[in-house]
């Protein structure tokens, strides 16, 4: 089995997504999981990001992690997966008997995948991280996914355009079950905006804390922009970019020892005392009695 490992010693190591049993860093792996020992780099074990987007299918075994703040007790005949932004804390890792499949944003970007960046498994509007298989739909992923593995190892003529075609497949098929799970109306044509909102948030949530300024990137009006979002959403657009920051304060409130003011420069506050308040406005606490609440949980 490979050995995971993280190329950046930062306060939250980042693990990138390298070739099996090698240091070359890759955009997609495919692999089965036999049951057997993994070996891992010991920092696996505390709160980390992944690079990569993480697919897996699990067949026998459990293990207990948590992504962001949720907790998950892995179960036989589910479906997991995390997107690159997400915080990730193993409490424990047991063989597992099931199948993985990992891709990197740069692979999304080509332009022969651009196509799966808009389907619900990727985009997950719900934030979700699981999925409940029937059996014919366990049966159905394993087939799919043990094509995957078998053409991953292989070098057939055109082995590039086969492992991508049985991933969209993949997508699809999992995009089907995460609308019927999840909902179609969170998932439709309407949410562009949102998502193209959100996205820009994502990237610059530490430096642009106003509306006007992501309307100005849209190309559309603070208001239409506020009365969209409000309307996809059922909240308003300076809501989405206050959760965000509150978010980011309470991974890293979580997961490093930075000092509140630390956070708060992180973040884009000039003034920690603000920040104090800021967060005790939306989250009913300051961010030291946050911190000590979250780390009990955890424990």
């Amino acid at each position: 089995m490979p050995t995971l490992t993280s190329t950046e010693k930062a306060i939250l190591p980042i693990y990138p997504l390298i070739q099996y049993n090698s240091t070359k860093p890759s955009m997609i792996e495919v692999r089965e999981s036999d049951g057997q020992d993994i070996t891992l780099d010991p920092g696996f074990l505390e709160s980390h990001r992944k690079d990569f987007y993480l697919f897996v299918l699990v067949e026998e075994g459990a293990s207990r992690h948590w992504v962001d703040f949720v907790l998950y007790n892995t179960k036989p005949g589910h479906f997991y997966f995390s997107n690159p932004q997400q915080v990730i804390l193993k409490e424990e890792i047991k063989p597992t008997k099931g199948f993985v499949t990992c891709f990197t944003e740069e692979f999304l970007m080509l332009e022969e995948n651009r196509m799966l960046r808009q389907l619900p498994v990727i985009q997950n509007p719900a934030g979700a991280h699981e999925l409940v298989l029937t059996a014919a739909d366990a049966a159905y992923l394993k087939d799919v996914m043990g094509k995957m593995a078998a053409e991953f190892k292989s070098d057939e003529t055109w082995h590039n355009q086969m492992l991508t075609s049985w991933l969209r497949v993949l997508v699809i098929y999992l995009s089907r079950l995460y609308t019927e799970q999840f909902g179609e109306e969170m998932i439709t044509q309407n949410h562009c905006l949102l998502k193209s909102f959100q996205q820009l948030i994502g990237g610059q949530y530490a430096d642009t804390h106003d509306v006007a300024a992501y309307a100005r990137q849209l190309n559309i009006s603070p208001g239409y922009l506020n009365d969209v979002i409000k309307q996809q959403s059922g909240k308003t657009a300076i809501s989405h970019i206050h959760n965000r920051l509150i978010v980011e304060a309470k991974r890293r409130l979580l997961h490093t020892e930075l000092s509140v003011k630390q956070i708060a420069d992180e973040l884009g506050f000039d003034d920690a005392a603000y920040f104090n308040r800021f967060f005790k406005r939306l989250v009913n606490c300051t961010p030291a009695a946050y911190r000590l609440q979250i780390r009990e949980m955890y424990s």
